[in-house]
């Protein structure tokens, strides 16, 4: 009997995940999907989650086959277990046991509850070889905030600040503009493309007037989210321009006007009720700019997955101290000028 090649194996997965990482951004609340199809050692398909409500890694891969026929003898290789429900689009199992092809590869089960396990049962009911845990590892790191929101029941959550060298992220004044150089401004604005949502508190909308958008570069506006506990803010800021979708989280009422909705709260369990609306909502992840009393806010909750730090050399002496984090320094980068540091919880709280 022919050794089973998991080198190979691996080498095809890796391609499934750098295919499916070019729908950061676009496919939320869906995960990131990636599909490789190989006859003979050869990738004669391939294809991923390209938008939203659009068609899957399998029926892309699946359609740039030239050859049908070469399929029945074909391994795909996916990164998500082929979901087995009816959606935005078809099963994709169904796809792949109508042309009844050889092998499915898998690097991650997918946990959603319509799902779970029963695409690679239809697929084995169907006589089709399933091996799973495939680059397991890096699959999950890939879709972390469709899992996170999948089991946790909450959007995947990133802390972001830069701070002096001295520890301050903004004047005694809340003046905190260009902390961090140009280059660390460009990625942040990168970033906010690639998550659902960005949230800021009342002082940082009152002192910066930010207009929370997607400006250096290309790429989607994230939903803006606000918390204005008693709607002090005047309706005259940028973030009320009604140039996107913007969620205002307050004390007082609940109104919807367009692209503009108060969700009103009550104070006990303030962020836990913000996280579960935002969720409902089918925002998947959330990036957290600011300032120090809201970051701090989520820190001392146990509510962050990630933070992302810069450093920069410019000495303040005094001012607004930044955010006190306890967590797992996983790595460092140099930004030009700046230190950029990457932590995550310890044991999943600060």
């Amino acid at each position: 009997m022919k050794k089973h090649d998991h080198h190979q194996d691996e080498l095809f997965m890796q391609r499934c995940l750098e295919l499916a990482n070019l729908g950061r951004g676009y496919v939320s609340p869906n995960p990131m999907v990636g599909c490789v199809i190989v006859h003979e050692g050869k990738i004669i398909g391939e294809g991923y989650h390209r938008k939203f409500g659009e068609a899957h890694a399998e029926v892309n891969a699946v359609a740039s086959v030239a050859d049908k026929d070469l399929l029945k003898e074909s391994t795909v290789y996916v990164n998500l277990e082929p979901c087995s429900h009816y959606g935005k689009t078809p099963p994709c199992v169904d796809l792949l046991v109508k042309h009844r092809v050889k092998k499915v590869v898998i690097a991650n089960m997918d946990t959603h509850p319509k799902v779970a396990g029963e695409g690679i049962r239809k697929l084995r009911e169907a006589g089709i070889e399933v091996i799973t845990g495939i680059l397991n590892r890096q699959g999950h790191e890939l879709n972390k905030r469709f899992f996170t929101q999948i089991e946790r029941n909450r959007p995947y959550l990133v802390l972001k600040w830069a701070q002096s060298s001295d520890g301050f992220i903004a004047h005694s004044n809340y003046d905190s503009k260009w902390i961090s150089n140009e280059y660390s401004r460009q990625l942040v604005h990168k970033w906010r493309s690639e998550e659902d949502a960005i949230l800021v508190g009342t002082k940082t909308v009152f002192h910066d007037n930010p207009r929370l958008n997607v400006r250096n570069g290309a790429g989607r506006d994230p939903v803006r989210m606000v918390i204005d506990r008693f709607l002090k803010l005047s309706d005259k800021l940028h973030v009320f321009d009604r140039s996107q979708k913007t969620l205002v989280y307050n004390l007082l009422k609940h109104e919807e006007h367009e692209n503009l909705i108060l969700v009103r709260l009550d104070e006990q369990n303030f962020l836990e009720q913000l996280l579960h609306d935002a969720n409902g909502r089918g925002i998947q992840s959330i990036l957290i700019e600011g300032g120090a009393q809201t970051i701090q806010y989520f820190v001392d909750q146990g509510l962050w997955d990630e933070a992302r730090v810069f450093s920069s050399p410019r000495f303040m002496g005094k001012g607004i101290e930044a955010p006190v984090l306890k967590g797992n320094l996983l790595h460092t980068e140099s930004v030009m000028t700046d230190k950029l540091w990457y932590f995550n919880p310890i044991h999943g709280k600060d």
